[in-house]
């Protein structure tokens, strides 16, 4: 008996591979059919190597070929596997740029009460100061303090038309724009949200808010890794991540966690370098001498050891933290020791945002020249 190829092909239509939800012949896994006389030769390629289901796609083919066309067939079937192609980890978790915003920063701690807000919000007003365009996205959902460190905690976002559509008009002050989860709630109302919810929240302040031009988008995390840091990330191409750690064993260890999320290969955000903060006491009474209350040099030895650059110290002073409470970061304070500290962190800042742009592929349009940082740093 001659068989016909075309017979062997509607046979074969019969067959649905596991996992492609279409026939065998729709889905493309059939790439040849040879007959001569009662013999006939299939070609399968098949996606997955699983040995399961290339043996029931074999017996699929023989069954389907004997019980439909010849049921004394000899049916030869060649598998051939063809991985389907891996998605590119690495960019899928990168997020959509935002129009006029040309560098993001993530500030981050892998514990809280070591600073992280009070670095963020000196290292906005230190960006100003130099001359950028800085905006301050107060991410920590369920601690939200920009309101409170810049003296805008009665402050509510209003509404402002942007073309056809109607967006959220961030609280300036000290030359930085501010979103926060803290302009939509009560002082004493608690933020109990599931991870959905939060990230509901945050990508309406990301992308329903009229930002405008901006140099630098500083977002201030919420200490830990977990949801929120996901969220944030695959929103937004994140140019680099700051790490804030005080000297002791205790903030370092979390802060080594917080470098490695960053790093794993599925969000693989350049690590701009680590900040130690509360690095020493300075009592007023006695200018020259340095007390290491929670240790000496801790973050700078883990950033050898990890290989990724320090980017300065900061001191425990008394004033910075009344600075904060307040409303008005330390860093605006001028000819003073603690705006030089600040002023020396955000030009280390700064020249490492220049490095990574120099040295690795940019986030979409994400580009800082040289001149441009260097010029601003210098005003």
């Amino acid at each position: 008996m001659k068989l016909e190829k075309s017979d062997i092909l509607k046979a074969l239509e019969s067959i649905t591979v596991a996992g492609e939800g279409k026939n065998m012949v729709e889905s493309g896994a059939v790439k040849n059919v040879i007959t001569f006389g009662d013999e006939v030769v299939v070609d399968l390629v098949l996606s997955t190597p699983a040995l399961h289901i290339r043996k029931r796609a074999e017996v699929d083919v023989l069954k389907a070929i004997h019980e439909k066309v010849y049921e004394k067939a000899k049916v030869k079937v060649n598998i051939k596997v063809e991985a389907a192609e891996k998605p590119d980890l690495k960019n899928s978790i990168k997020g959509k740029p935002i129009p006029g915003i040309t560098n993001i920063i993530a500030v981050a701690s892998g514990k809280g009460g070591v600073g992280k807000s009070t670095v963020t919000s000196n290292l906005a007003v230190s960006l100003a100061k130099m001359g950028f365009k800085v905006g301050l996205l107060d991410a920590d959902i369920y601690g939200p303090s920009a309101p409170i460190m810049f003296d805008v905690e009665r402050e509510r976002p209003l509404s402002v038309k942007v073309g056809d559509k109607s967006k959220m008009k961030p609280i300036e002050n000290y030359g930085v724009k501010i979103l926060s989860i803290g302009f939509f709630t009560q002082p004493n109302q608690a933020v109990v949200w599931r991870g959905p919810m939060a990230a509901k929240a945050l990508n309406q302040m990301i992308f329903d808010a009229a930002w405008g031009e901006l140099d630098f988008m500083l977002i201030d995390l919420p200490p830990g890794t977990g949801d929120i840091h996901l969220s944030i990330m695959q929103s937004l191409p994140i140019t680099g991540a700051v790490v804030v750690s005080t000297p002791q064993n205790v903030a370092l260890a979390d802060a080594k966690k917080g470098v490695a999320m960053f790093q794993q290969d599925s969000i693989n955000v350049p690590v701009l370098g680590i900040v130690e903060n509360m690095a020493y006491f300075t009592p007023e009474e006695l200018p020259n001498n340095k007390y290491y209350i929670f240790g000496k040099e801790g973050a700078k030895y883990l950033a050898e050891d990890i290989g990724v650059p320090f980017l300065g110290e900061i001191p425990l002073v008394q004033s910075i933290r009344e600075a904060g409470d307040i409303g008005r970061p330390a860093a605006l304070q001028t000819a003073t020791p603690i705006e030089k500290a600040f002023e020396e962190l955000t030009r280390n800042i700064v020249q490492e945002v220049v490095n990574r742009n120099e040295s690795l592929p940019p986030t979409e349009a994400i580009k800082i020249t040289t001149m441009a940082g260097c010029s601003a740093v210098k005003k």
